[in-house]
């Protein structure tokens, strides 16, 4: 009987496309039933999954500056756990633990991509102090506003839009949960490119055997064109990103990528070729080297990231504008609940159950409260400043959480490094308005900063719990309530983290054995300048505006092409590549039927291409820190390891073609 329960949890047919009109989507785990989610098992493993990865997490994105995202290793051990224990019916357990767990990821990188500057800027100003009790409030706060922030639009993301956007982690993250409820062959698709995707990046990461990427350098007119031209061709041969490419599908990813090209193969070139011996500085982009003189990568850091930056802007601004009637309606809601006007009498079935809007905006409104008495007396000593930096960080908090989630459901990678770096910009020019500068004003702005990050990049994770829940029906009341458990045990873990970090490592770029942090290292230097009276590149932002406003009247989505511009190119190729893939598996046969169960059969690939490469990407990055690193950079400068790669990503293509091709109709 239990056998049979197994064979028979299956992702309903129409999981992954629009739904017709009428039609409604069915989750796995029956909306009228009750099952296992919330008890001791789940909970326990939640809080050890947050300690352990928040603390890996934090570990080395600081060392490395990697932050990996954490969903889907902690499915992966959420299913064997319950597997070696021989729980029944638990998936909705599981998807407590993926959800508490997950945190950490969501926590660690608004954490540490500000709050360390704050110790690098210790070693100009020792009047700058940072503490425990900061980096924990910061975080926590920024993690509880971010969660109550994108609960009202739950609906919208998941269930609204189903079928509109990919969300692709939450896609990968979903098919390791339900392969893993399965059991037996079922999970044997998974299992099989998890293990070749995994050992694959593995072996790139770890032995180095052949090169990450594969660029038009290696052939002499490559390198002549990416030495005048300033033109290059790049893409990351990696396993993990071919599979996301896949779940994304064609038509984002060649928006994606079209924004790539757009800064790469036009506004890098276009700048050195009009300012070829100019020392360009714009605003905060402090440089001594002519345009001319820059490599293609150089020059994209400098000013085409910027202009990057500004498109996510202002296309963020554009789909708030947009969704305005889903942000009236969901505070509206919330109104009528606060003036007890609610229909909480109306029967909602479980799978539709949210926290209360009374309990959302009393919570909210607590929140804002409690951050704004922090500021107050924890960072900012003045009343003024205080109230200034509350209603600042509430409002981009709460505009821009929709952008995280839109950007998390097209792309599956949160921009919350650009968005942070403006939000800091912002900051730095209205609290130096308001009378708040120098080494006082650097740590208001940082710690600022720190919440919003965090706010973010909580909205953005916790979209991607929410949508696992809905494709498999677990309750949302439960995954929200227990997500802010979660959070207080991450924020906790990466206080403790960072400060025993910066007691044993230190993160003073003069100091020896120090930890890199180049996420917050650019914050310090970003950050520095602004309080000390310097401006910032509103030019290149305006640029990346204007391309966003254009898009948005040609009606292509200008959140998807900015990402492409912020995203390094070699990320974004593959990206198509893996998009194409999808579109050459799913059309390839004159039978529909047939070219649906490939297209299915290529998710579940992709899916495993991404955990097993996020998987070993963890164990390589360990087994690095520990001192084990056989890879030789003299291999790596040598063209033929990017050749070596080039073929090495073709039999990975090839490998995946014959995979689908086992799918029957």
């Amino acid at each position: 009987m239990e056998k049979q329960e197994k064979q028979s949890i299956q992702l309903p047919e129409n999981a992954f496309r629009e739904l017709k009109d009428g039609e409604q989507y069915e989750p796995i785990m029956l909306p009228r039933q009750v099952y296992p989610e919330v008890n001791a098992w789940s909970v326990s493993w939640g809080i050890v999954m947050a300690v352990l990865f928040s603390a890996a997490a934090a570990y080395l994105g600081l060392k490395v500056g990697q932050v990996f995202e954490a969903a889907i290793p902690i499915a992966i051990i959420a299913v064997g756990a319950s597997t070696a224990a021989k729980r029944s019916k638990a998936l909705g357990e599981n998807v407590i633990i993926q959800s508490i767990g997950a945190c950490s990821g969501a926590v660690v990188a608004g954490a540490i991509f500000t709050l360390p500057a704050i110790y690098i800027l210790q070693a100009k100003y020792p009047d700058m102090t940072a503490s425990f009790f900061k980096i924990f409030l910061s975080s926590a706060l920024g993690g509880v506003i971010g969660i109550l922030f994108l609960i009202p639009f739950r609906k919208y993301f998941v269930s609204d839009m189903h079928g509109k956007y990919p969300f692709p982690e939450a896609t990968a993250t979903t098919q390791v949960l339900v392969s893993g409820a399965k059991g037996g062959n079922q999970a044997k698709p998974l299992l099989i490119s998890g293990l070749v995707g995994g050992l694959y990046d593995f072996i790139v990461a770890t032995f180095g055997w052949w090169n990450e990427n594969f660029t038009t350098r290696v052939v002499g007119l490559g390198q002549q064109l990416a030495d005048h031209a300033k033109l290059v061709f790049k893409v990351n041969t990696g396993a993990a990103v071919l599979g996301l490419g896949y779940i994304i599908g064609l038509k984002y990813a060649f928006i994606i990528c079209m924004g790539s090209v757009a800064v790469w193969w036009l506004i890098v070139p276009g700048m050195a070729l009009l300012f070829p011996d100019t020392v360009l500085n714009i605003g905060g982009t402090a440089v001594t080297t002519a345009v001319g003189a820059m490599s293609p990568e150089q020059i994209f850091a400098t000013y085409g990231k910027s202009i990057g930056i500004g498109g996510i802007a202002m296309a963020g601004v554009i789909g708030i504008i947009r969704s305005w009637g889903i942000i009236r309606s969901a505070v509206g809601l919330a109104a009528k609940e606060m003036g007890g006007k609610s229909n909480a009498h109306v029967d909602v079935v479980r799978t539709q159950r949210d926290i209360s809007f009374k309990i959302i905006a009393i919570g909210s409104l607590a929140a804002i409260a409690v951050t704004f008495v922090f500021f107050w007396l924890g960072v900012m000593h003045n009343l003024l400043y205080a109230v200034v930096a509350i209603l600042l960080v509430a409002v981009i908090a709460f505009l821009f959480t929709t952008v995280a989630a839109n950007a998390i459901a097209i792309v599956g990678s949160n921009p919350v490094s650009g968005m942070t770096l403006m939000t800091l910009i912002l900051a730095s020019v209205v609290m130096v308005a308001v009378g708040l500068n120098g080494p006082g004003g650097m740590v208001a702005a940082l710690i600022m900063g720190g919440v919003v990050c965090t706010a973010l990049s909580m909205a953005g994770s916790f979209v991607t719990d929410l949508k696992i829940g809905y494709w498999l029906g677990t309750t949302p009341k439960k995954q929200e309530t227990w997500k802010f458990l979660g959070t207080l045990v991450s924020a906790a873990t990466v206080g403790g983290v960072m400060m025993l970090l910066n007691d044993t490592y230190g993160f003073d770029p003069n100091q020896t054995g120090h930890l890199v942090a180049p996420q917050a290292n650019a914050m310090a230097a970003v950050i520095e300048p602004m309080m000390n009276g310097a401006g910032a590149p509103w030019v290149l932002y305006g640029i990346g505006a204007l391309i966003a406003i254009v898009l948005t009247f040609c009606k292509i989505p200008a959140l998807a092409f900015a990402l492409g511009m912020f995203i390094p190119l070699q990320l974004n190729v593959p990206i198509l590549v893996g998009g194409a893939l999808n579109w050459f598996v799913t059309t390839r046969s004159k039978n529909e039927a047939l070219n649906l169960a490939r297209g299915e059969r290529g998710t579940l690939i992709a899916s495993g291409f991404i955990a097993g490469g996020a998987l070993m990407g963890v164990v390589s990055a360990l087994l690095r820190f520990g001192g084990f690193n056989p890879v030789s950079e003299h291999w790596l400068a040598n063209p033929l390891s990017e050749i070596c790669s080039l073929v090495a990503y073709v039999c990975l293509i090839l490998f995946f073609i014959r995979q689908t091709k086992k799918a029957e109709a």
